[in-house]
C-alpha cells in the first residue's frame, strides 16, 4: 500500500485543525503541504480552495453564531480582495515559478511570525477600518 495518500489525508488534516482553531482556512498550510508531496499545480490551487471554503466556513458559522462577527471590520477585506483573487487567477504562471513564488511567501510568514513574534496584548475596541487598508492587507 502506498503511504503518501494517508501522508497527505494525515498532514492536511493536521494543518485543518490548527489553522481553524484560531478562525483561518488553513490554505497557506495545504498549499505547502501538496508542494512538499509534489502535487502538480493544477491540482494544488483547487485543492487548497474548496479545503480553505470548507475549514473557513465552519469558522465563519461558530464567530457568527456566538456574535463575534464584525461586518464593518469584514466588508473592506471582502470588498477588495474578491477581485484581487480574480486578477490574480488571470497571471499564467509555470509550475515552477508557481512553487518558487510559494515557497517565497512561506518562508516570509515564517521570518514574520519568528523575528517579531506575536502581539501580547490585543485591543478589544471596534476600530474603523478604512478601505484601503484592507487593499493592502
Amino acid at each position: 500500500m502506498d503511504s503518501l495518500p494517508f501522508l497527505c489525508y494525515l498532514l492536511i488534516f493536521i494543518m485543518a485543525f490548527m489553522y481553524s482553531s484560531v478562525g483561518h482556512g488553513g490554505a497557506s498550510g495545504y498549499l505547502a503541504v501538496l508542494a512538499m508531496l509534489g502535487v502538480s499545480q493544477i491540482v494544488m490551487k483547487p485543492s487548497a480552495l474548496l479545503l480553505n471554503i470548507f475549514v473557513s466556513g465552519i469558522s465563519f458559522f461558530q464567530y457568527y453564531r456566538t456574535n463575534h462577527f464584525n461586518f464593518r471590520l469584514f466588508w473592506p477585506f471582502a470588498f477588495t480582495s474578491v477581485p484581487a483573487a480574480f486578477i490574480g487567477a488571470l497571471i499564467p504562471l509555470t509550475d515552477s515559478s508557481y512553487k518558487k513564488i510559494l515557497g517565497i511567501c512561506l518562508i516570509f510568514s515564517v521570518l514574520r511570525l519568528t523575528l517579531f513574534g506575536w502581539k501580547d496584548e490585543v485591543s478589544t475596541e471596534n476600530q474603523k477600518l478604512k478601505i484601503w487598508i484592507g487593499l493592502f492587507a
